[in-house]
């Protein structure tokens, strides 16, 4: 190949570059206020995450404060309390994360088997709806159920004859009820997520399985749940980066930091929050901080990792 065709190739190439980026162009331009915002709220802080290593003073500031290693670190281990907030956030957030895929798979099914456009819009609107409710407002609705005096739950109890619960000194019922608002406010997000995977499955498929007689069950668990399985699989890989991390407008607002209940409510999170308000200790609240980042971040790839084994076309990266 001689020089004039090595150029003219290169200028081919030129080309094909600007005609593609015309093309996205506008979607770039979209782009940019998602970029900036990310740099200044998720890179930029994180210099701060040597707050977590230093004996930090207000006076001194972050940079001249003294190092301290890891002595921050031992603040959310050596408490008393350690063993409960990590296996309430750990077990909390397994089951969010199982029922999430479940729940929201099952939806975006029965969603699936309505053929009306207005009635696909008004489930999908009515779902959605309580993704956009601050967790502050729930809260105010909670307290109007389970308060002792003049709740509604206890009125019904009392028209029934039955004497009223002290719902904010029994631990009983609160996971239950946590799990329930959590499944409340994410179902609409997660069966929209899903939803939209199955408008992208080729419909031939189903059509062929139509024609050897393949029952709606075979074709769910055949068809529907494999071409799911990339969709389901990211999902999940973002779901165990977020294991360490807990909702805080769950679980400090809906139980209305009862102390009573904190057996069963009380979270890394929280825990942080309250230590934060009566101390003042910031070093040791973001050594926690860090290191719920760093186990998010080693579990986001571990479960990548494993899934690349196993099916490397599901894996996220």
């Amino acid at each position: 190949m001689d020089i004039s065709e090595k150029n003219a190739g290169r200028g081919k190439s030129k080309v094909r570059m600007t005609l593609k980026w015309r093309d996205t162009m506008q979607l770039s331009i979209l782009t940019v206020p998602a970029i900036i915002w990310f740099v200044i709220f998720s890179y930029i802080p994180m210099f701060g995450c040597i707050i977590a290593f230093k004996d930090f003073d207000y006076r001194a500031g972050i940079w001249g404060s003294a190092w301290c290693g890891l002595k921050n670190f031992q603040y959310l281990f050596a408490s008393n309390d350690a063993s409960r907030i990590l296996r309430n956030t750990l077990c909390y957030n397994v089951i969010f994360i199982l029922l999430g895929i479940v729940i929201g798979v099952t939806c975006a099914l029965l969603l699936e088997q309505v053929k009306r456009k207005t009635m696909i819009k008004t489930f999908q609107t009515t779902m959605f709806l309580p993704h956009f409710v601050s967790w502050v407002v729930v809260a105010f609705v909670a307290q109007g159920l389970f308060k002792y005096d003049s709740g509604i739950l206890n009125n019904l109890l009392a028209k029934m004859g039955m004497a009223p619960k002290q719902w904010y000194t029994d631990t009983k019922p609160w996971p239950v009820i946590l799990v329930a608002a959590h499944v409340w406010k994410t179902v609409g997000f997660n069966t929209l997520l899903y939803y939209g995977g199955l408008l992208g499955i080729d419909q031939t498929l189903y059509e062929a399985a139509d024609i050897d007689g393949a029952s709606t069950m075979q074709r769910i668990f055949k068809i529907t749940i494999p071409m799911l399985m990339p969709t389901i699989t990211i999902l999940f890989i973002m779901g165990v980066g977020n294991v360490f991390r807990a909702d805080f407008g769950l679980f400090y607002y809906i139980p209305n930091n009862y102390g009573s209940l904190y057996g069963v409510t009380d979270v890394i999170d929280t825990y942080i929050f309250r230590s934060l308000k009566v101390s003042g200790e910031i070093a040791s609240s973001s050594a926690a901080s860090f290191f719920q980042s760093v186990c998010g971040l080693l579990l986001v790839l571990g479960a990548n990792g494993i899934i690349r084994k196993i099916n490397p076309e599901n894996a996220m990266f």
